[in-house]
């Protein structure tokens, strides 16, 4: 029962913090309600994941990942316009600010947005009538084998770094989600979020230079941004390499 209520305890917290990025979102001028939102379904997602299996957590899994889906593109706006800024391009930056605007109106007036709220307040009463045999034996092997698959994909030199860096979430917010599991060290940690926070920025100009590829009024910006990207994927392997021996001492 301990372990039952405190999966309850810190989804609470988790639902309380989404609950008032989402209240956020009403607020043109916030321009971090829409990344708080997309880091809360993480951290959601990550105390749910290893509960699959048990009734009501894919449900409630596979809502939350659609919502995630569902904003991608809108944060993904919101970096360019961030970026276009930074370097005084009024036209390009008011163009797609009226897009932006249209894509939150969108996201305003989407079901799903006034859905998940619901499913989420209802989750811990269906979660506490159903069955959870064995279910600390099971999160505690699922949260190792997390760890196992991160540290596979860390020894692959030419693997998929978008992919990585999935993982790397997925270990941090799930060793923040199960204290209790001391799943990695402090230093670890520390390395997770350096990790991370490399790979986003690889992860930001890897998306500029795409778009880039589509949106001529972006192509003065595309050789600054495949040298960034370049800098930044470079910054980023040494800070998996730092994790990777990190994760294996």
């Amino acid at each position: 029962m301990a372990f039952t209520e405190s999966i309850i305890t810190e989804f609470r917290r988790l639902e309380n913090a989404l609950s008032h990025a989402l209240s956020r979102l009403q607020d043109p001028t916030d321009a971090e309600a829409l990344h708080d939102v997309r880091i809360n379904l993480r951290r959601i997602r990550s105390l749910l994941r290893p509960l699959r299996g048990i009734s009501g957590v894919a449900r409630l899994d596979n809502a939350a990942a659609s919502l995630g889906k569902l904003t991608t593109p809108i944060r993904d706006l919101e970096v360019l316009i961030a970026e276009l800024t930074r370097h005084q391009l009024e036209w390009q930056t008011n163009v797609r600010k009226t897009e932006l605007q249209s894509r939150n109106l969108a996201l305003a007036s989407h079901p799903l947005l006034f859905r998940f709220p619901n499913l989420l307040h209802g989750w811990p009463k269906t979660f506490r009538r159903a069955k959870r045999r064995h279910a600390k034996r099971r999160v505690a092997h699922r949260l190792s084998r997390q760890v196992k698959q991160l540290r596979l994909a860390l020894a692959d030199a030419h693997g998929d770094r978008h992919r990585l860096r999935l993982l790397i979430k997925r270990v941090r917010y799930a060793a923040d989600a199960y204290p209790q599991f001391a799943l990695i060290t402090p230093e670890t940690t520390a390395s997770l979020k350096a990790a991370q926070s490399a790979l986003g920025d690889w992860h930001d100009r890897f998306v500029w230079c795409r778009q880039a590829e589509n949106q001529q009024d972006l192509w003065p910006l595309l050789p600054e941004w495949l040298e960034a990207q370049e800098t930044a994927l470079g910054r980023a392997e040494k800070a998996l390499l730092v994790l990777s021996r990190a994760l294996n001492h």
